[in-house]
């Protein structure tokens, strides 16, 4: 059991939150990055809604790795290979593979 959960979701700037596209049936559970479908407003909306339901529980970062991967990045990408956006929490690389709120949302329950 933690006490503040960090949720990282790494990708490229101009990557999209999924390799599904963004539709009106917003299976993602998020809605106000819709139609959008980048990584970028995925990532705010969803920082948005989990502050809202876990308050300062939750911290959230978004690590666009176009210019630089930090150390603890390349090190998973180089024995991992997991896909792009990648989803860890508390360091933790879990297999979603997108941006999709009730997965996440089940991976921080893991850790509270």
């Amino acid at each position: 059991m933690s006490g503040r959960i960090l949720v990282e979701i790494v990708g490229l700037k101009t990557s999209e939150c999924s390799p599904f596209p963004c539709d009106a049936k917003r299976s993602c559970g998020l809605s106000g990055c819709y139609p959008k479908g980048t990584l970028v407003a995925s990532f705010d909306e969803l920082k948005r809604v989990l502050h809202q339901q876990y308050g300062e529980r939750v911290d959230c970062q978004l690590i666009l790795i176009d210019d630089g991967v930090p150390a603890h990045i390349r090190k998973i990408l180089e024995t991992e290979y997991p896909p792009i956006p990648m989803v860890l929490v508390n360091g933790r690389l879990t297999r979603i593979g997108r941006v999709v709120l009730d997965r996440i949302k089940d991976e921080i329950e893991k850790e509270l």
